[in-house]
């Protein structure tokens, strides 16, 4: 098999599944499973379905047995298996009971044979108060034993698999792609079984966007070839990079699933051609100190992305999926997804709850009771919330926690991220109703643009003709999507600002950071070769998307002069910051008081001021007025003894003077961490007046302290703001204030 399968091949069958080929699979993994438990389970549901065929026109028998299959690829536990096999007897042969089948099988076994073919009953597709009852009934069965919704999801799985048999009723085959994509895959998602999450996706799509399907079926395969060659050398460069440091690794390359894709094409509103992280990396290590290795070894290799690295170790999301995540840029300027996790995590990951089961030891399991606290409230819900549509609502909170619901007008359902605003709501709906959006209605009252939504919401977008998206969106919107629409409006509305501000932006870079006699060499008619590399069309696009700050201009300039990468920070200091400290000159004319300016001042550096900070002078004796801000400790020290010295103070109008404040930025040492903060700086129009470096060499960490040029305090907020989103750093702060 291909390690480019996508998931909906890899678990589509081959040949029909055998009772000893189940059984085998079984012991593979459950080695004190007894078989004889399974041979009886098979034996009972073949004389139950004796006669019956599908419309696929197997036998009937060939259904349970390939859901027990679909359980056996996420390694459920024996009883799972059985029910899996029995859990159309009743349903399909009423003269048999649930009783029967616990006077054979047992009451465990009896329970969840009676919780699916109660589930097999609820349509999914009934109106809101019958809907939430059905809910109610599909989540209290699953809280009670999680097992009846693993084999139902097992069961839609394969009736996914077997949705050809309806090609004659597309519109039945459209309900039924539709409830499983708005119901089960969310719920395989919620308990984190992602193999079978996957697999209904991709199968959904098929049905519900059979055109985008074929397409993107013919498109992966045709470069599958051209990846498997590409994927094949990078995993041999880590696997051989970690070896060297003693790290035991299985290294895996990951497609990306159809459904994925598509999602992504429609999020970045980009076609196929222009999708560049197809494949991912996943490292699977023996610790979790070895994985916080292994990405440090993953940002030497390759240059890391801001804002492209999540730690889901260290805070696990809800379903306790684990993992380090980081994207990463290659020298040929291909992106790459990289996933780090231990063996433990990789298990909980792919089986999710079913990962957990330990029925035949009898023993707990902490994960799985954390991964399974949300249903236990649902029973508590249970007796707490009598209507229904309240316990619907109480509901979605609990199983989409990170996101909202909210109704339209016309009652139509959307989705959105927790957080979400009004302007992702207009986005979502069409791009154009985004741009137009001028306010909104929810639940019958105006809101703010920047109001978040609750479950339940019905929000009605405001437009008009007029109206177009403002730079400030980007702060308000929540989703990607959204955020996405709005810059290329931005970027097409002022293409030719951002291109003379890319140009300068890079020119002002290259005279920074470049010696003199190595820039009279530079060739910027190589940008023409370059800009196709970082996936321009043209050197115009590049210095476009420079001026605007989707690339920083260090990126350009690797291309431009490609010099070999300093092994340590400290070298790499040497040829990025400038290391002589120049005094700071006093200023005249910065600040006034009541009007009045000209005198001698100068700024404390115990709270460092800054244009934007309410501010108030000490007169000192000899050295002029000291400039501090409202809530300085110092100042409040100085007023209680001197206060006839303390003098109110504004900043002077229309000043532009820079004001000098130290940074200091501590992070995971690297190659490269120098370069994407200085790269930020830079970006943010802001000039670094001196700096030094310090490293803890066993423990792999840096401080950086900076002394900046800043002329307000919003500039230095965002470059902190910045530089802290940037991979490895963990923290950025001012220096601690100088106490009196």
């Amino acid at each position: 098999m291909s390690m480019w399968a996508t998931a909906t091949e890899q678990e589509t069958p081959g040949a029909a599944m055998s009772l000893d080929a189940l059984v085998a699979r079984v012991a593979s993994y459950w080695p004190t499973a007894d078989p004889e438990l399974i041979q009886r389970a098979h034996e009972f549901a073949v004389r139950a379905h004796d006669g019956q065929r599908r419309l696929t026109g197997e036998p009937f028998i060939q259904h349970p047995l390939e859901v027990a299959a679909v359980l056996t690829t996420i390694e459920s536990d024996p009883q799972s298996i059985a029910g899996a096999l029995l859990h159309d007897v009743v349903e399909e042969r009423p003269e048999i009971a649930v009783e029967d089948i616990k006077t054979e099988f047992g009451e465990v076994i009896g329970d969840l044979v009676d919780g699916v073919t109660n589930l097999t009953r609820i349509d999914f597709r009934s109106k809101q108060e019958e809907q939430a009852e059905n809910l109610r009934k599909l989540f209290l069965a699953m809280a009670r034993d999680v097992r009846v919704i693993i084999i139902k999801l097992g069961d839609r799985l394969h009736n996914m698999r077997t949705l050809h048999a309806f090609d004659n009723d597309p519109e039945k085959q459209h309900d039924i792609a539709t409830e499983t994509l708005q119901i089960f895959a969310p719920l395989a998602h919620r308990l984190g079984v992602w193999m079978i999450k996957w697999n209904l996706e991709d199968l959904c799509l098929r049905y519900l966007e059979p055109e985008v399907y074929s397409d993107l079926v013919g498109r992966v395969k045709k470069t599958r070839e051209e990846r498997e060659d590409d994927i094949g050398h990078v995993t041999e460069r880590i696997r051989s990079k970690l070896a060297e440091v003693g790290i035991e690794a299985e290294v895996q390359g990951r497609p990306k699933h159809f459904f994925s894709i598509y999602q992504k094409m429609l999020r970045d509103d980009v076609d196929f051609d222009h999708i560049y992280d197809l494949t991912a990396l996943r490292i699977i290590c023996n610790t979790v100190g070895d994985c916080y290795t292994a990405l440090g070894i993953t940002h030497d290799l390759w240059m890391p992305m801001p804002d492209r690295f999540t730690d889901y170790i260290a805070k696990p999301k809800a379903n306790q999926y684990q993992s380090l995540h980081t994207k990463v840029m290659r020298r040929d300027g291909q992106r790459m997804e990289v996933q780090i996790r231990t063996r433990a995590m990789h298990r909980v990951n792919e089986y999710g709850v079913a990962a957990h089961w330990r029925y035949k030891e009898g023993s707990a399991d902490s994960k799985a009771d954390e991964q399974m606290a949300w249903l236990r409230q649902l029973l508590e819900l249970e007796t707490e919330v009598k209507e229904s549509h309240q316990f619907l609502d109480s509901l979605k909170i609990e199983l989409f926690r990170d996101e909202v619901f909210v109704f339209t007008p016309n009652r139509d359902l959307i989705a959105l991220p927790s957080g979400a605003t009004p302007i992702d709501f207009a986005y979502r709906i069409h791009t154009e109703i985004g741009h137009r959006c001028v306010g909104a209605r929810v639940n019958g009252r105006m809101v703010a643009l920047d109001y978040t939504f609750v479950n339940g919401d019905i929000c009605e977008v405001i437009t008009a003709r007029a109206a177009k998206p403002s730079p400030d969106w980007l702060r308000v919107a929540q989703t990607s999507s959204a955020k996405q629409r709005i810059r290329r409006f931005l970027r097409q509305q002022h293409r030719q600002e951002n291109i003379e501000r890319g140009r300068q932006l890079l020119e002002l870079a290259l005279e920074r950071r470049t010696p003199r006699r190595e820039r009279e060499h530079i060739d910027l008619e190589a940008l023409g070769d370059i800009a196709p590399k970082l996936n321009y069309r043209g050197v115009d696009d590049l210095y476009a998307a420079l001026g605007y700050g989707d690339v920083d201009p260090r990126t350009v300039m690797n291309h431009l002069l490609k010099p070999p990468m300093p092994e340590t920070i400290e070298a790499e200091a040497e040829l990025l910051l400038p290391l002589d400290v120049t005094p700071a000159k006093r200023r005249r004319g910065r600040v006034t008081a009541d009007g009045v300016d000209g005198f001698q001042t100068r700024v404390s550096k115990c709270c460092s001021p800054l244009p934007g900070d309410e501010i108030v002078g000490y007169v000192t004796r000899g050295y002029g007025l000291a400039i501090h801000r409202a809530d300085c400790k110092n100042l409040a020290y100085h007023a209680r003894r001197e206060l006839d010295r303390v003098v109110q103070l504004d900043w002077a109008p229309g000043a532009d003077v820079a004001y000098q404040t130290e940074l200091q930025v501590d992070a995971v040492d690297r190659v490269g961490l120098l370069a994407d903060i200085t790269a930020l700086v830079g970006a943010c129009n802001v000039n670094i007046a001196s700096a030094s470096v310090l490293t803890d060499a066993p423990n792999r960490m840096a401080s950086i302290h900076m002394t900046l040029d800043i002329r307000h305090r919003q500039d230095l907020e965002l470059l902190m703001e910045r530089i802290d989103a940037l991979p490895d750093v963990m923290h950025v702060r001012l220096p601690p204030s100088r106490s009196a």
